[in-house]
């Protein structure tokens, strides 16, 4: 989405914009000028991050298929094995710990489906942060299809974790992570803006709704991709709106204020204690066996505690995190309608100590948690990684636009400078100082946002004394 303002040819100069005879309309001619101003600026020099941003979302909305495709083999059993009786998970755990005892066992997934393989967890020494080895094996025969590192509670193996974090910190570590905090900082306030402009100009026109939604008929040059610019803007501004909100929910800065927010009002996501009091002792090596010691019922007894309190695949058996605590066991379905229950079972008694149903979850933390699950492409299963995908192809194509609208517009091609300077100081206070006051709070709840934006401020104003003494 991009200026208001009408093509004219090659020859002819950029019009200014004409202030109106009464006070309204002259203030939104000089609040429109600004906007303009902002959204031009911004989208020129916002767009390589949110290009970068939006290329590498294309990569990951499609790296849940290419997971599946790539490691088939750990993934899936031969078709043959799947007509027998499975093992017990105690047996599949131990194959996997015969396999690899440079590891401790941390986590199981259970075949959540037929043709599908367990999912051993392993600590391994000298793995990254949030990485853990996946140890995959056959449910029906104990056999081990492989080992892959696991990275988060996503269990992205290695293609879809390398493409993850390109799309999050560009692999530049914590510094990194600045440049996906700023486009989403920034996408928010390029798309209302652009928005604003986009159907002021249709309505000034006396466009009917098709001239809203759909591109110009018959238009060339610049106003054709104006145009195309501004429909498909229309069409995408909704998803990319989310894809801002939802990616500022984990971001550095902007989203340690979103937990401030969430704890002070007491929507933060709840946890389960994995506490249960004193019990009998453990032993030292406590899980290096799939086992917490000699008081431990074992991993089989611990998954019919959580079935017989309705809990069903996909899961997640968590192992004690010291002596004294519990299981946890948690429900992974990702996928709407979700199923994310967790219980805390005792280890020597192998009854349920604690239950978190995702009912009782705060609504904000139900939001945030669809939320985050959407922006990853998982909410709706493959339609949802369609839809990012075709979201993020919009995205690169709306920048492309506009910047080939820059270089139609520039002033070397006789345009003239394009954006009225002064829109600012022409605003009567009473508009002034709550956009201000706005600006400032949003400014410090996103502080990459508010930053750069001051930065843009003043280059303008530099700009703009360097042209005027000149």
């Amino acid at each position: 989405m991009t200026s208001d303002v009408e093509v004219q040819t090659a020859a002819e100069p950029y019009p200014p914009l004409s202030p109106s005879s009464s006070a309204s309309s002259s203030t939104w001619a000089d609040l429109r000028s600004l906007v303009l101003r902002l959204h031009f600026y911004a989208g020129i020099l916002v767009a390589p991050f949110l290009l970068v941003a939006a290329t590498t979302g294309l990569l990951y909305a499609a790296s849940f298929q290419v997971e599946k495709l790539v490691y088939a083999h750990e993934l899936t059993v031969p078709a043959g094995g799947a007509g027998r009786a499975e093992l017990p998970l105690s047996q599949q755990i131990a194959a996997a710990r015969a396999a690899h005892p440079e590891g401790t066992v941390a986590a199981v997934r259970p075949a959540a489906e037929a043709g599908q393989t367990t999912r051993v967890l392993l600590n391994v020494p000298g793995l990254a942060e949030s990485t853990r080895l996946a140890v995959f094996v056959a449910p029906h025969t104990g056999e081990v299809r492989g080992a892959l590192e696991s990275y988060g509670s996503s269990g992205a193996l290695p293609v879809r974790a390398w493409i993850s974090t390109l799309h999050r910190q560009l692999h530049l570590g914590e510094p990194g992570r600045l440049y996906s905090e700023l486009a989403a900082s920034w996408l928010w306030a390029v798309v209302l803006g652009g928005l604003l402009l986009w159907l002021s100009r249709r309505r000034r026109a006396g466009r009917r709704l098709r001239g809203m939604i759909a591109p110009e008929r018959g238009a060339a040059g610049s106003r054709r991709t104006l145009s195309w610019h501004g429909s498909v803007g229309l069409w995408a501004a909704l998803g990319l709106l989310f894809l801002s909100a939802t990616g500022l929910t984990w971001s550095k800065y902007a989203g340690a204020n979103v937990d401030v927010i969430q704890e002070s009002l007491g929507w933060s996501t709840p946890a389960l204690s994995a506490s249960t009091g004193d019990h009998a002792a453990h032993s030292g090596d406590h899980g290096a066996h799939g086992s917490t010691g000699a008081a431990d019922v074992g991993v089989d007894q611990i998954a019919q505690a959580a079935a017989g309190k309705g809990l069903s695949g996909p899961m997640e058996i968590v192992w004690p995190g010291k002596p004294g605590g519990a299981y946890v066991v948690k429900e992974m379905d990702r996928t709407w309608p979700q199923h994310n229950d967790q219980v805390a079972v005792d280890p020597a008694t192998g009854q349920v100590v604690g239950e978190l149903r995702f009912d009782d979850f705060p609504l904000v933390a139900k939001l945030i948690r669809w939320g985050i699950d959407g922006h990853m492409g998982v909410l709706f299963g493959l339609p949802n990684q369609i839809l990012l995908g075709t979201l993020a192809a919009g995205l690169v194509l709306l920048i492309v636009w506009g910047y080939r609208m820059w270089g139609l517009r520039r002033p070397t091609r006789g345009f003239g400078r394009p954006y009225e300077r002064g829109g600012l100081r022409r605003l009567p206070l009473a508009v002034l100082l709550p956009m201000a006051a706005a600006a400032i709070a949003v400014g410090v709840f996103l502080p990459l946002f508010g930053i750069s934006l001051l930065a843009f401020l003043v280059v303008d104003v530099v700009l703009g004394r360097i042209r005027t003494s000149g």
